[in-house]
């Protein structure tokens, strides 16, 4: 997790010293609209009141980075957007110098903070965004760090429990997309003695190990929506919802008239009982539908056929016999 930016630009004290033009009260002081030069260097076009930065002004530091929003007496107080030197930028609530309330800060590496802030820390609830593993954090925070009930959502799970000084410790559980959940406790790692025996401060230091005791069937989780769509959008997804569930009831209804058309062949294991020839689904077609049986049934016919032929010409044979005999008589 990136850490804020180290150096918090400090403004230069408003004096009579540096280059001023704009306008003043009756008493001379800075009053109203002005722009001004700072002997450091620095600039600020905005409103003043006797003096002092108060209203709305863009105060340009000399190393680059700027501030745009409200003053109170000398001091960012209000709404307002910093430009850090490194980039990052923070957006939001500003009392007595300090980020204060509720703001977003963009860090240089792409990480992203949105929540509640007090004294310049981040603290309260918050959501903190990892930009190279798109990893989020959803829960409390404690002077900068992560600390309290949370959700840390990674992409195809995401673990639910407490934290402390940014590592998950007791009981809680991983909950994973494929439909179940993972319970367990984040305990200590074991130490030597000698490690032991070293300053207590050393402890924050090592990360707890998971311990799981038992997994269970996925439980109803509906994770929070930053962005909710628009009425629009949500038209949309149910028109789409709705063609889709009218395609697949024409499917259904084709493959019902397909399996109508044909004729199936049903075998119980009572037709199947007390047979002592078992035989599959497929050699049962083979004995209705076989060739060699239809080619042998064809050679009885021609059998008989020849059979018939061969007696006619016996009977012929003997009645010529007949007609010679009586003829040479």
């Amino acid at each position: 997790m990136s850490d804020l930016s180290s150096e918090e630009e400090s403004e230069e004290p408003e004096d009579t010293l540096g280059e001023y033009e704009g306008e003043r009260n009756p008493e001379g002081e800075r009053h109203g609209r002005g722009k001004a030069r700072l002997p450091n260097g620095d600039t600020y076009d905005g409103e003043y009141e006797h003096g002092l930065r108060s209203g709305q002004g863009t105060y340009r530091f000399r190393n680059g980075a700027r501030y745009i929003g409200g003053y109170l007496q000398n001091k960012k107080h209000g709404q307002g957007t910093f430009y850090y030197p490194d980039g990052s930028i923070y957006e939001g609530d500003w009392v007595n110098d300090q980020r204060h309330g509720y703001g977003k800060y963009t860090y240089a590496n792409g990480d992203i903070y949105t929540g509640e802030w007090f004294n310049d820390n981040r603290h309260g609830q918050g959501t903190y965004i990892y930009k190279d593993t798109e990893s989020k954090y959803i829960g409390g925070w404690v002077n900068g760090n992560q600390e309290g009930e949370a959700e840390l959502i990674h992409l195809n799970h995401r673990f639910k429990g407490k934290f402390v000084n940014g590592n998950p410790v007791g009981y809680g559980k991983y909950i994973f997309d494929i439909g179940c959940e993972q319970h367990g406790e984040y305990v200590k790692a074991e130490q030597g003695k000698e490690e032991e025996e070293e300053d207590e401060d050393s402890s924050l230091l090592v990360v707890p190990k998971w311990k799981a005791s038992e997994i269970t069937k996925f439980t109803l989780w509906t994770p929070r929506v930053e962005n909710p769509p628009s009425p629009k959008e949500a038209s949309l997804v149910e028109a789409t919802t709705a063609e889709a569930g009218e395609e697949q009831a024409v499917e259904e209804a084709t493959a019902v008239t397909e399996e109508e058309k044909v004729p199936s062949i049903t075998v119980t294991e009572e037709s199947a009982e007390g047979r002592d020839d078992e035989f599959s689904l497929h050699e049962a077609s083979s004995e209705l539908f076989s060739p060699a049986k239809d080619a042998g049934e064809e050679n009885v016919r021609s059998r008989e056929e020849e059979e018939n032929k061969d007696q006619e010409d016996d009977e012929d044979q003997d009645d010529e016999a007949r007609s010679l005999t009586l003829s040479s008589s």
